[in-house]
């Protein structure tokens, strides 16, 4: 990602020059004009792989577009992969030893007077409430059996955050497809410019 982000910076640099001198792809009587103007300069200027009067187009800027785009496929496409799995998967399994972890708080509830049934029943509808409570805050929650030592736990595992990452996945996604839009726009695009005296017609 820092390799993008080093590419996207130095592509900004690049187009400077593409303001400051004329280009023939926009002026191509701006470019006569200046290498009448300069015409040692505009040597130097025009040649490659300056290419000043052909920015856009050039094999340098070409290069760290191209650059640019290969950077952001390799780093959405191991990051959505990775995304989805993390989507698919179940939350992480509940620490065996809640107590150590910071906000830790514990209430116990009891009843002398349940059944080992009712106290199983109580316990499952507790489960429930707690997973029904923490989906409806927006996390991805899962109810976890486990035994330990000969003991049978019941918990629910939650985590949440995902959505974060999916908007991130979406503008580095959108980002790519202007880079595409912008790459066939200029392979299948044409212009091109006429100076007509009063009078002349195309």
């Amino acid at each position: 990602m820092r390799v993008a982000l080093i590419l996207l910076l130095l592509l900004a640099v690049a187009t400077i020059p593409g303001s400051l001198v004329p280009q023939r792809s926009a002026d191509p009587n701006g470019v006569i004009q200046y290498q009448q103007d300069h015409p040692d300069l505009f040597k130097v200027l025009d040649a490659f792989p300056i290419q000043a009067f052909d920015v856009y187009s050039s094999v340098w800027f070409s290069s760290i577009y191209l650059l640019l785009f290969i950077s952001l496929i390799g780093c959405v496409l191991p990051r959505i992969a990775h995304h989805y799995k993390a989507l698919r998967s179940a939350p992480p399994r509940t620490p065996a030893r809640l107590q150590r972890m910071a906000g830790f708080a514990e209430q116990r509830i009891s009843n002398p007077n349940a059944s080992p049934a009712q106290r199983e029943a109580f316990a499952e509808r507790a489960i429930e409430e707690a997973q029904a409570i923490l989906r409806g805050q927006h996390y991805r929650a899962d109810i976890q059996r486990v035994t330990r030592r000969g003991v049978s736990e019941v918990s629910v595992s939650a985590e949440r955050g995902y959505l974060r990452e999916t908007g991130n996945l979406i503008f580095h996604i959108a980002l790519l497809g202007v880079l595409v839009s912008v790459a066939i726009g200029g392979v299948f695009s044409f212009n091109g410019q006429r100076v007509l005296v009063e009078g002349e017609s195309m």
